[in-house]
């Protein structure tokens, strides 16, 4: 297979399997483990360090434990590339240290198609495929879901370097008709507030919080735009929401807010963490 190598397996997470298997079944064994009564369409996931966000992000992956899913579609900002408004990976798969998750091109290239109708451009330039990416926000998740996940799962990922409401919107909508027939969830990938003192960051992550969990992407995207709240991936919650509320989702709740202050000590200059889950 065509497999993208790596390009954080060591640094951002141990790079050694029994290490990594070790840090996840402790952060897990630490969460909640919260009753949802529903069908889990969508999460909110952080995607800093594991050390940092994985006491996080085990609160939103816990309640996937012992589930079947076809499809992951992996949504975040696109911190590195911008090579188009919308970017995916031209690899078959990605790999971590507990093993390979194959790439859904067939998923990708329907919606590929839809995502040209719906923002009027060509095909190759709806969804732009790219290779060797240094995008951390997608694979931080792989570990998570390899562990929960009962069985395989195909990945779709999207990088999102134009968050504008015009293209998560015709994100979200794309994504919900092409995943109609199959198990799907949907992980928007995004940290809150960063860099600013814990009581800063506290109160701009409860108000951006508050719209995930009102289920408005409108409302995530005004909060980013008149500074009420931050997300660095506030298109890709939006997207998310969108697809998910097109799914049918009519629930979402916060399982797990922190800042990287607990972990490091240092709550003068802290990033935001927030873990969600959405069912209908």
């Amino acid at each position: 297979m065509d497999v993208r190598s790596s390009p954080i397996a060591g640094r951002w997470y141990p790079g050694n399997a029994a290490d990594l298997r070790r840090m996840l079944a402790a952060q897990l064994n630490e969460a909640s483990t919260a009753a949802v009564p529903g069908e889990v369409l969508a999460l909110l996931a952080p995607h800093a360090g594991l050390m940092y966000s994985g006491p996080v992000a085990a609160h939103a992956f816990k309640v996937l434990s012992g589930r079947t899913v076809d499809t992951v579609i992996i949504l975040c900002p696109s911190h590195f590339h911008a090579d188009g408004a919308l970017i995916t990976s031209g690899h078959s798969a990605y790999r971590t240290p507990l093993g390979e998750v194959a790439v859904d091109q067939a998923m990708l290239g329907r919606l590929r198609a839809r995502l040209a109708a719906a923002l009027a451009v060509a095909e190759a330039r709806a969804l732009v495929s790219i290779r060797q990416d240094q995008e951390h926000a997608i694979e931080i998740e792989l570990p998570f879901l390899q562990t929960v996940l009962a069985g395989e799962f195909a990945l779709v990922p999207i990088m999102l370097r134009d968050q504008s409401a015009r293209t998560a919107h015709a994100l979200g909508r794309a994504l919900a008709e092409s995943v109609r027939d199959r198990r799907a969830l949907i992980v928007a990938s995004s940290d809150l507030a960063h860099y600013c003192p814990q009581a800063v960051a506290e109160r701009l992550d409860a108000e951006m919080l508050r719209q995930v969990e009102a289920l408005d992407p409108t409302g995530v995207l005004q909060t980013q735009a008149e500074a009420r709240g931050f997300a660095c991936g506030h298109g890709a919650i939006a997207a998310a929401l969108w697809a998910a509320q097109a799914l049918g989702a009519k629930n979402a709740r916060l399982v797990r807010h922190a800042t990287s202050g607990e972990v490091s000590g240092d709550y003068v200059s802290v990033v935001g963490y927030g873990a969600a889950v959405i069912w209908k």
